[in-house]
């Protein structure tokens, strides 16, 4: 069955870290909307001023944190003894259990071009206090498709046809995919009847599904309704899906470039503060206390 779009939202700017100006995809107020997701960054910026002053060392526990960049590049540290870069399309994925304390401090290419994207998937409550493990993900591993229409994809996580991603054993059973569109063209693809799936456009605009009766928009806090016929979903916007087994974009005058995720819901309740995401408040309490008394690290180096 072909997934219908759902909802619709439009990012908006916001500023984190240190002073990270970004545009939030979807975030707190959304929850429990993408289970198991809780967070999508698009820090996307020719503005050194908007990020050189990056995220400086924080904590993270109950959650994994997953960072794709597009331009430019990320120095990353963490209470691991993990340092190092990722570049341009190299992805990181930090599971941060119980608990880990890092810092990202993202630089521009020569232009002062930086860009990427920032997602938080959560973990079930057995899995919340699990050792944190942490993988740095090369763009030369991460395998990347031409299908005979033309349609480029980027296989990060799970599987397109027989080419399955690098990044494997995730607790919610996800996909992450990076694909693009050429015009007058269409992409369909099979997803897990049960899932949440989203995708989210970072460059031109597509149909995003079959049917364009009424398509329910948030934007700035506000839901409304738009009847147009025409509905092409452009830049910057998150498309949520309903249920079915497959989804399906077809373009029309402009290619698309969209990030197309999916993963098995929790449906645990989520109590969240800032950088922690646990199950109750009485939990959340105890890691902010644990933080402060200097007991937050669980894991040996």
């Amino acid at each position: 069955m072909l997934r219908k779009i759902k909802k619709i939202f439009k990012s908006k700017p916001t500023i984190e870290g240190a002073g990270v100006h970004l545009k939030r995809a979807f975030g707190y107020y959304h929850v429990p909307q993408l289970d198991p997701f809780l967070m999508l960054d698009d820090f996307r910026s020719d503005k050194p001023d908007h990020y050189i002053k990056g995220f400086p060392w924080h904590p993270h526990r109950g959650i994994e944190t997953i960072t794709y960049m597009l331009d430019g590049y990320c120095e990353h540290g963490d209470s691991m003894g993990n340092s190092g870069v990722i570049s341009s399309g190299d992805v990181q994925w930090m599971t941060a259990g119980s608990g880990v304390i890092h810092q990202e401090m993202p630089k521009g290419e020569k232009k002062g071009r930086m860009g990427g994207f920032q997602l938080w998937a959560n973990l079930p409550a057995q899995q919340k206090m699990m050792d944190p493990r942490y993988r740095d993900v090369k763009k030369a591993t991460i395998p990347n498709i031409i299908l005979d229409n033309g349609i480029k994809i980027k296989v990060i996580c799970g599987k397109v046809n027989a080419t399955q991603g690098p990044v494997k054993d995730i607790v919610i059973d996800p996909e992450y995919i990076d694909v693009t569109v050429p015009p007058h063209s269409s992409f369909s693809h099979k997803v897990k009847s049960g899932h949440a799936v989203f995708a989210y456009v970072i460059d031109g605009a597509a149909y995003f599904d079959k049917g364009c009766d009424s398509y329910a928009y948030e934007v700035e806090g506000a839901n409304y309704f738009d009847f147009k016929r025409e509905c092409l979903i452009n830049n910057e916007s998150l498309v949520i899906y309903d249920n079915g087994d497959e989804v399906l974009i077809t373009t029309k005058d402009d290619s698309v470039r969209f990030l197309l995720i999916s993963g098995r819901p929790i449906k645990e309740p989520v109590a969240w503060y800032g950088p922690i995401v646990m199950n109750t408040q009485e939990e959340l309490k105890q890691a902010f206390e644990e933080y402060e008394n200097g007991t937050f690290i669980k894991h040996k180096k």
